[in-house]
This record gives C-alpha cells, sequence and structure tokens, in this order.
C-alpha cells in the first residue's frame, strides 16, 4: 500500500513537470488570458479545457510564446473588456468584433498594447468615451470601432497614429467637433496616410475646418453625413486629388459649393444632399470619373440645367430632387453610355422633354415628376425602350392623359433580389434553422447584415449584380458555390444599401468557430471585396448559434 502510495505520488509530479516543460505560453500573458476568461460567458469551449492558451485557445495566435493576436469575432462573448487587456504587451491585432453581449468602456490600459497594428471593436455594445490614450498605439493601422453607442468627443490623441490607414468612427454618439491640430494639441489633420475616414453617423456639430484636408494627405473615401455639422464646405477638400467617395449629406452645411471641388478629378461618387447650401448650382465639368452625384435637398439659386448634364459621360446616376432648376432637360443626358437612373422630380423643367434620340442602353429610370414639362418627343427608333418614365404631376398630364403609364406616378419597378429556393421544391425548415440554397438542406447560417455606403446601382431587382455579389461572397469566403442567401435588400434614410445576408456551411449543421471567426474577420478587417458596384460597405453579424449554446 505505501508502495502505491508513493507510485501516486510520484506520477503527479511527473505530470506538474510535465506540463511546466510543454506549456508554451507566456505566464504573464496566460494570467492575462484568464482573467478575460474569467470575466467573459460563453467564451469558446477550448478555453475550458485547456490551460496553455497558446497550444489550444482558439482566436490566440502567439509568436515565441508571446500572444500577437486575439481574434474572437463572433464568438458571441458577455462581459466586459476589463484593464488586464493591457498586460498582452505583444499584441498587434485584437478584435473583438461582432459580440454584442460586450458592453462598457474600452478601458484606458488598451494605451499599453504598443506593438498594436489592427483594433477592431466593431459591432458590440461598447459605450463611454473612446480612450485618448489610444492614441498611445503609434504602430496602429486599422482601427474600427463602428457600430457602438461611443459618445464624446473624438480624441484628438488619434493625430499621433501616422501610420493609420483605416479610420472608422461610424454609427456611434459621438459629438463636438472634428479635431485638428493647434500649437499645444494634435488633431486628425495629421493623419497623412489614412484612406478610409469614416465618422459619418453621429452627432458631430460645428463646422468642417479648413485645416482638416491638405493636398499631402492620401484619402479615397471622407465620410461625414449623417451628422449636425454646419457652417460652409472648406475650398481646402478641392486639395485632396486622391478622392474617390465625398458624402457630405444629411448635414445642416450652408454657403457655397467651393468652386476647388471640381478639382477632384478622380471623385467617383458626390453626395452634398440634404444640406442648406446656396448660391451658383456646382459647376463639375471636370470630374470626368464621376459616377453619381446627388445635390437634392438644397437652396441653390435657380437656373438652367449645366452644362456638365451634357458632357459628363461618366455619370450612372443623377439625382438633384426638390431643387431650383428650369429650362429644358439637355437630350444628351440620356444618351450616355452608362447612364442608369435620372432623378429631376419637384423642379420647374419646362417645354419639351426630348426622349426622341440615343437612349443609352443601361438607362433604368427617368424620374421628372412635379416639373413644368408640357410636351414629350418620342422615337420608336430607339433601341432602349425598358427604361420607366415619370411625368407624373406636370402640365403634359392632362385629364386626357392622366392614364397613360408615365402620368401615373412611380410604381415599383420589379421585386426586390432574392436568392432563388425554387429548386427546393417548397421545404421548410425548424424555426432556428434555414434553408441552403446550395443542397436544399437544413442549416445554421452565419448571418448578418451588409451596408454599402456609396453603390452605383438602384435597381434593387438587378438580378446580375446581385448575382455578382454572391459568387464574390462565396469565392473570396472560402465557401462552396451556392451557400450564399441574399434577401430584402432596400434603401434606407441615408441612400444606404442594406441587405441581409446568410453563409451556409459546407457541410453539416454548423459552421465551427474558427469558420466563423475566420469570415468574421475578412468582414471586419475589410479582406472581403465586394463587386466595384456595391462600392465601401461595413458588415454586422447577427450572433451565431453554435451548437451547445
Amino acid at each position: 500500500m505505501a508502495f502505491l502510495s508513493r507510485l501516486f505520488i510520484f506520477i503527479a509530479l511527473l505530470s506538474v513537470h510535465v506540463h511546466f516543460i510543454f506549456s508554451v505560453t507566456d505566464n504573464g500573458d496566460a494570467a492575462v488570458l484568464k482573467s478575460l476568461k474569467d470575466s467573459w460567458q460563453n467564451t469558446p469551449p477550448s478555453w475550458q479545457n485547456s490551460s496553455d492558451p497558446c497550444t489550444s485557445w482558439h482566436g490566440v495566435s502567439c509568436q515565441s510564446s508571446r500572444v500577437a493576436a486575439l481574434e474572437l469575432t463572433s464568438m458571441g462573448l458577455v462581459g466586459n473588456l476589463t484593464g488586464d487587456i493591457g498586460g498582452l504587451t505583444e499584441l498587434q491585432s485584437l478584435d473583438l468584433s461582432f459580440n454584442e453581449g460586450l458592453t462598457g468602456s474600452i478601458p484606458q490600459q488598451i494605451g499599453d498594447l504598443q506593438k498594436l497594428e489592427i483594433l477592431v471593436l466593431a459591432g458590440c455594445n461598447f459605450s463611454g468615451i473612446i480612450p485618448e490614450e489610444i492614441g498611445n498605439l503609434t504602430e496602429l493601422s486599422f482601427l474600427a470601432l463602428f457600430s457602438n453607442f461611443f459618445s464624446g468627443a473624438i480624441p484628438p490623441s488619434l493625430g499621433k497614429l501616422s501610420r493609420l490607414y483605416w479610420l472608422d468612427l461610424a454609427d456611434n454618439q459621438l459629438s463636438g467637433t472634428i479635431p485638428v491640430s493647434t500649437q499645444n494639441s494634435l488633431g486628425l489633420d495629421l493623419l497623412k496616410n489614412v484612406k478610409h475616414f469614416h465618422l459619418e453617423k453621429n452627432h458631430l456639430s460645428g463646422s468642417i475646418p479648413p485645416q482638416l484636408f491638405s493636398s499631402d494627405m492620401a484619402l479615397f473615401n471622407i465620410f461625414l453625413d449623417g451628422n449636425q455639422l454646419t457652417g460652409t464646405i472648406p475650398s481646402t477638400l478641392g486639395l485632396v486629388h486622391t478622392l474617390k467617395v465625398l458624402q457630405l449629406d444629411g448635414n445642416a452645411l450652408t454657403g457655397q459649393v467651393p468652386s476647388s471641388l471640381n478639382n477632384l478629378t478622380s471623385l467617383n461618387k458626390l453626395n452634398l444632399a440634404n444640406n442648406n447650401l446656396t448660391g451658383p448650382f456646382p459647376d463639375l465639368s471636370l470630374m470626368k470619373n464621376l459616377n453619381y452625384v446627388d445635390l437634392s435637398n438644397n437652396s441653390f439659386d435657380p437656373s438652367e440645367a449645366p452644362a456638365w448634364f451634357s458632357t459628363l459621360s461618366s455619370l450612372t446616376t443623377l439625382i438633384v430632387e426638390h431643387g431650383s432648376l428650369q429650362g429644358l432637360v439637355p437630350a444628351q443626358l440620356f444618351s450616355f453610355p452608362y447612364i442608369y437612373q435620372v432623378r429631376l422630380r419637384n423642379n420647374s423643367f419646362n417645354g419639351t422633354l426630348d426622349l426622341a434620340g440615343e437612349i443609352g442602353s443601361f438607362l433604368q429610370l427617368i424620374d421628372l415628376e412635379n416639373n413644368q414639362i408640357s410636351a414629350l418627343a418620342l422615337s420608336a427608333g430607339n433601341q432602349n425602350s425598358n427604361y420607366t418614365l415619370n411625368l407624373a404631376g406636370n402640365p403634359l398630364c392632362t385629364q386626357s392623359l392622366s392614364n397613360v403609364s408615365f402620368c401615373r406616378g412611380l410604381q415599383q419597378v420589379g421585386k426586390p433580389y432574392s436568392t432563388s429556393l425554387a429548386q427546393c421544391g417548397g421545404k421548410s425548415c425548424p424555426s432556428d434553422e434555414k434553408l441552403s440554397p446550395q443542397n436544399c438542406e437544413c442549416a445554421y447560417p452565419y448571418e448578418g447584415e451588409m451596408s454599402f455606403r456609396a453603390p452605383s446601382l438602384r435597381d434593387l431587382s438587378n438580378v446580375t449584380l446581385f448575382h455578382s455579389l454572391e459568387m464574390s461572397l462565396w469565392v473570396q469566403l472560402g465557401l462552396n458555390p451556392g451557400s450564399v442567401f441574399l434577401q430584402n435588400p432596400f434603401f434606407n434614410t441615408e441612400a444606404y444599401l442594406q441587405v441581409q445576408v446568410a453563409l451556409f456551411p459546407s457541410v453539416g449543421l454548423y459552421f465551427n468557430r474558427p469558420e466563423v471567426g475566420r469570415i468574421g474577420l475578412q468582414f471586419a478587417n475589410q479582406t472581403y471585396k465586394p463587386p466595384l458596384e456595391f462600392g465601401p460597405y461595413f458588415f454586422v453579424a447577427s450572433p451565431y448559434h453554435f451548437p451547445g449554446y
């Protein structure tokens, strides 16, 4: 009996020794991760089955025994991000996106992660201020905090992030002015390498500082829409020649549109709608790459259609609703090779609408409701007769023509796209499962909503374009062909295209955690790129139904 006791003691000591030999994780990092595990609910099962994070914990990647990445997107985590996170001093990537159960504030200790390059906390329920200590993360290149409840001011210390190329603070409750540098403080104008500047859908106020923009910036996208910004559009915007998308709509901007904007010859999309802009109608004649323009709901001086209505052949979408344009609508506008829709309702266009000439083959909609058009010229020889014409509310639509299709107002043009399940023969699934279009089997898809910030398409029934979106998703995300289901596309009040997306596992009922993490990360860090027609996007995932949860 004594021999057996000594044997058990020897085996126990040996097992402790063996564990010590094969334990990979730095003791300090292991203690931090254990503390995080204790403060979170719904951590991955692998976190419960091993005490050595670097060898087996899902979402933990290590280099030389130190934790280099903590990526737990869409894991269903519940709890707070505690100050212990600052102890992971070799961390290069932190992604906790799409965990709706994560609440509370970001701890100041986030600033201790001096080697952090990627910080993604999008689509959670974090709140409070954005700590100024984030400005200490001088290696940071990608910062995405969108779709939370952050409040307070944008910290000027972000101006220290000289390596940053992606800044996304959209869809929060941030307030105050946009910070720019002074002799005694930092500001966002110091971010010379930022290409994507997303501050939309907040409560920012004050003017857009002229100092914010300069010729040595590398900006591609500026999104300041959906705030409470006042004052004039700064002429310095015209210095940023790399700019492709500029959205300032949905603010309270006043004054004239600066002529310097015409220098933005690389611009693809311009949206200045729903402001209080005045003065001459903007001259955009040099924007030879402009596809989409919306100048609706402003107070420009009454004028005839500008010359660029007849010369910017790159246009796909022209929107000037509730404006003060008058005279004839230029017939050349409808002949542009890529023109898709012309929306000019509630202006004062008059005379004859000339549609007798060449009509662009992609044209889908001409909406001139509530103008003063008195006559219409058509030609039976037009190759494209599939566009929708709306002239309701014009003198042309007298009592005798009131029943003609173009006088009855806009009707629903086609049914919004939804991935077909016709091949599945009406098969149904339990309430918490969905039918996969790939194999007509029931499964638990990874779901979420994609919001496209600057789409060029407007036809929600365009099968070709939505098929291209489906294909891009399954190809880039490494899924089986046909394993993507899209439904309920619509344009929200900010003119963003929102689409419900369901991605199905290749085999079985569920994605495993590594697969969900991989897919979520590709959305969160913008590795996935949609077709060009859909433009910039963000994705917010729904909680995933893992087995046993």
